[in-house]
């Protein structure tokens, strides 16, 4: 099975999971008073649409390479990343300001076993989520994968919080509900920096990092008749990189001997380096002294 198939896959199951742990723990929050399970219901719906552009975004970046996008379309999966971050941004301020008022105006949460089993339930929906895409994340190279496998974790540790808010409320200790819905929307913003961050350093073309690039320079001065590399220069196109080399060469050599060093040096560094997508490279013919 294809990766984008692998995708679309795990956009649909996250859609119809999120959708029914929104339904039963929206349900028994507003009608046992517990912010937590509020606060952690709105999560699930982040997660709801956080799946629906995972299924979107996948289904775009499968597309192949055509004459107006010559390097495909896998951008599109770190514009869509960037779209969840924006939702978890707006989500889980206003979680915030829902759990400071719980807090202040010492809302009473009702105990009930219902809001303890929804939280179990959850717990392990969450957890086969997050081992079924974590699975697939091991094969494939996805940030719409990575967000939602960490999604799921962290959602793993919220409902945990949540359960553990449920539980105080038995003993009729009541701040506990709006103290865990203040770290949830804390947790929740935190997630949704990191996956703006990442998108973005993607959407601005980012290079590959020092230590990598040095690796690619050492790989091609040990090939023989290059005598040094001038510049390097890379930018990403989704997953992969395309890379710009400067590289040195007798300028006594005929063109065909240039071209010949200069793609054995390709062959190589894509080779190698599965991260890189397409290399050019630029011969600068020196005088041997």
């Amino acid at each position: 099975m294809k990766k984008y198939e692998k995708l679309k896959i795990v956009g649909i199951i996250g859609i119809l999971a999120n959708l029914f742990l929104f339904i039963i723990k929206l349900i028994s929050g507003l009608f046992f008073k517990s912010q937590s399970m509020i606060a952690d219901s709105f999560n699930s719906i982040s997660d709801v649409f956080a799946s629906l552009m995972t299924f979107i975004g996948n289904k775009i970046a499968s597309y192949k390479k055509d004459e107006d996008h010559n390097f495909g379309h896998e951008k599109a999966e770190h514009i869509f990343s960037m779209y969840i971050s924006i939702s978890i941004f707006v989500i889980s301020i206003k979680l915030l300001y829902d759990s400071f008022s719980s807090l202040i105006l010492s809302h009473k949460v009702t105990f009930s076993w219902y809001l303890v089993i929804v939280s179990v339930v959850t717990i392990l929906i969450k957890l086969g989520l997050f081992l079924y895409t974590k699975n697939i994340s091991k094969k494939e190279s996805s940030l719409l994968l990575k967000s939602n496998m960490v999604d799921h974790r962290n959602d793993m540790i919220l409902t945990t919080s949540v359960l553990i808010s449920v539980i105080f409320s038995k003993f009729h200790i009541y701040f506990v509900d709006g103290i865990v819905g203040i770290f949830i929307s804390v947790c929740f913003f935190i997630t949704g920096v990191k996956i703006f961050k990442e998108s973005f350093n993607v959407l601005m073309n980012s290079s590959l990092n020092l230590s990598v690039k040095d690796e690619l320079v050492k790989l091609v001065l040990e090939l023989d008749d290059i005598l040094g590399v001038e510049e390097i220069s890379s930018l990403s196109i989704g997953y992969k990189y395309i890379v710009i080399l400067t590289i040195k060469v007798d300028g006594n050599l005929n063109t065909f001997k240039s071209h010949a060093i200069a793609n054995y040096a390709e062959k190589n560094i894509k080779k190698k380096f599965k991260d890189i997508e397409e290399v050019f490279i630029h011969i600068h013919p020196v005088k041997i002294s």
